[in-house]
This record gives structure tokens, C-alpha cells and sequence, in this order.
């Protein structure tokens, strides 16, 4: 977690602005960091950064439809120089990825102070707001986290948690907490349209039951895209889970002309089958772009396998990403099984 000074810092940065513009992951630590962030400053706008995740030229574009006074960027990887030069606002980046920093921008990442710190962004920002536990929450339960609020978020949300946990994923599959984190991933799927009226439902959503119960209109809205999108999921959840066999690695590569669904189903099928290596990819555009989960750290495993191929990857030691062309699958897979059995 960031020191005490470091949360004062942000929480300066966003008293101290009219017009924030917000970028933020596509996954449930990104969007409940934005929701956070939004709900407190009651101001701004927010673009939900989709695919790769790095701030790069193609989104000046929305710095200019929005002419913020300042941006945040929450739960990115990477930023380019020239989207950096181009904003020419201050730019607040809070990561927990890779500790990097960047020339003119203000960077904060618990990585910097302990490299094996990968607290969620969610759980900073909740330190910085200190109010919408329920959001922080399932933030934290979509990333694999168990934070250091779970007694107080129990106490005062025990049907959504019944119990403290030790293991973020029974939280995660066994709960109504990790139900809500899932439909909060599943709204970020589908047509930028669609996601955004979403996004925008959310930031005037009051309680968790309000959402669950389904009591209002602006409820009923969020949960009918969630239920058109969770159909599919089940559908190719099933696919990734026959999949499965005696071999250490799992893996499931599905169409493109399917939502993107890799590191939802990349998530549940490790917690079905712990001992396992999953590799879920989505063939697009002659590439498999996969989500990759594994018990073992596996990072440098990744990097290895991918030399000599075309491709990059990356992320956290048990949970990355990466994207390799159609062509050179065989031998990634080939590579990933040297290091593995």
C-alpha cells in the first residue's frame, strides 16, 4: 500500500481540479478506482480503456472532446511520451503493475517502495475517498485481494460476505461479493456505447442492494446488459472446462466473433483447477491474445517463451497477459511446456 503522504498527494491532486478526466482499465479494479475517484469529486468524465492497456496517441482524441484541467490515469500499465506531451494538463498516474515512471507526470505505485506489493489500485483510491466501501470492495474481490477492511466490510455487508476469507478466490466464486464483481467486469463487454451508459448507471447507483434486488430502473438497466453478456460467458466457461485434462496446461482458444472473455474465464477455471497453467485466447485478427493464470511465478516462463517468436506479454507473477501471432502458437505452447513440467 502507498504511505500516508503519498494518499494526502492524490487527494490534493483531486480536490484541486474542476474538470478531471478519468482513464481506467476495463476490469472491475479499474472501473470501481474510477467509480471511487468520480463519486467523491462529482465531476469529470471518464473513458474506459479497452484492449491493450496503454495510454498512447490514439486517445488524445478525448483529451480534446473533454478539455479536462487534469487527468487520471488508474490501473494502466504503460504510457507513452506522446500522449503525455499531448495532454498538456497535469497527469495523475496510480498503477500497482510494473514500477515505472514517467518525465512529467506525477506516478504513484506501491510497487516503488515494495516490489512485491501489488495492492489494487481500488484499494488505494478507497483510501484516498474513505467512503463507498461496497465499491471498493468488489474492486478488490475482482483483482484477487483480500484488504485490510474485510472485518469492517463483513460487518456491515455480511450478505455479500458472510464470512472473513483468506482465499480472494472463494471470495471471488463463492460469494455474492465476487457475483457483483463479475457483473461489474461483464458490463465493460460489448459496444463502447452500451459500456459507457453503464459505467455512467454506476456512478449514481446507491447501495449494492439496490443493485442485486433490482429496485430501480437504473438497476434493471445494468442487469439486463450483465445478464445478455453472462450468457455467453457460461456458454464458453463450459468449452474452457472440457478442455480440461491430465496435462499440467490447460488451454482454450475460442473466436473472435465472441465477446472477449479471457481473463474472466482464465480466473475461474484456475480456481477449478488450482494445480494447472491456464492459457484462455481469443482468436483475432491473426492473433491469440490470451490471459494466462498459473500457480507458478510466471513471469520469466513467459518471457522465455516468448523469444523467437512474434509477440510481447506481461503482468503480475500469476496472473498475465500476452499476444502472440496465429502462426506462432505451436511454438509458444511448446516453449511454455519446457519450463513447466
Amino acid at each position: 500500500m502507498l504511505p500516508k503522504s503519498d494518499i494526502q498527494k492524490i487527494r490534493e491532486e483531486l480536490d484541486n481540479c474542476q474538470n478531471p478526466l478519468f482513464f481506467f482499465h476495463d476490469d472491475p479494479d479499474g472501473l470501481c478506482s474510477f467509480l471511487l475517484l468520480y463519486r467523491y469529486k462529482k465531476e469529470g468524465n471518464g473513458v474506459c480503456v479497452k484492449a491493450v492497456p496503454n495510454m498512447d496517441a490514439k486517445f488524445i482524441r478525448h483529451i480534446e472532446e473533454y478539455q479536462p484541467d487534469k487527468i487520471f490515469v488508474l490501473d494502466i500499465a504503460m504510457m507513452q511520451d506522446e500522449f503525455v506531451e499531448a495532454a498538456k494538463v497535469p497527469i495523475v498516474w496510480v498503477d500497482h503493475h510494473e514500477a515505472t515512471r514517467v518525465d512529467k507526470v506525477k506516478c504513484f505505485n506501491p510497487r516503488f517502495y515494495d516490489k512485491e506489493d501489488g495492492a489494487p489500485v481500488t484499494a488505494i483510491c478507497y483510501e484516498v475517498v474513505q467512503q463507498d466501501m461496497w465499491i471498493a470492495g468488489i474492486g478488490c474481490a475482482g483483482d484477487w485481494f483480500i484488504p485490510n477492511f474485510q472485518k469492517e466490510f463483513q460487518e456491515k455487508y455480511p450478505d455479500l460476505l458472510p464470512k472473513l476469507y483468506k482465499d480472494p478466490g472463494d471470495v471471488l466464486f463463492q460469494t455474492k461479493l465476487g457475483e457483483m464483481s463479475k457483473m461489474f467486469s461483464f458490463i465493460l463487454k460489448g459496444k463502447t456505447t452500451d459500456v459507457k451508459k453503464c459505467y455512467k448507471t454506476l456512478t449514481r447507483i446507491e447501495s449494492p442492494e439496490e443493485l442485486l434486488k433490482k429496485e430501480t430502473s437504473r438497476a434493471r438497466f445494468v442487469f439486463k446488459h450483465y445478464s445478455k453478456v453472462a450468457e455467453q460467458y457460461d456458454e464458453l466457461l463450459q468449452g474452457a472446462i472440457k478442455a480440461a485434462s491430465d496435462d499440467q496446461l490447460l488451454i482454450y482458444i475460442y473466436p473472435s466473433s465472441k465477446m472477449s472473455f479471457s481473463g474472466d474465464i482464465a480466473n475461474e477455471v484456475l480456481h477449478k483447477f488450482p494445480k494447472k497453467t491456464i492459457l484462455i485466447g481469443r482468436d483475432k485478427s491473426g492473433e491469440i491474445r490470451m490471459s494466462i493464470r498459473s500457480p507458478k511465478k510466471f513471469l520469466s516462463i513467459l518471457k522465455h517463451a516468448l523469444t523467437g517468436v512474434e509477440g510481447y506479454g506481461g503482468g503480475h507473477e500469476n496472473a498475465c497477459g500476452a499476444s502472440v501471432k496465429k502462426e506462432d502458437i505451436d511454438r509458444f505452447e511448446e516453449k511454455i511446456r519446457e519450463q513447466i513440467q
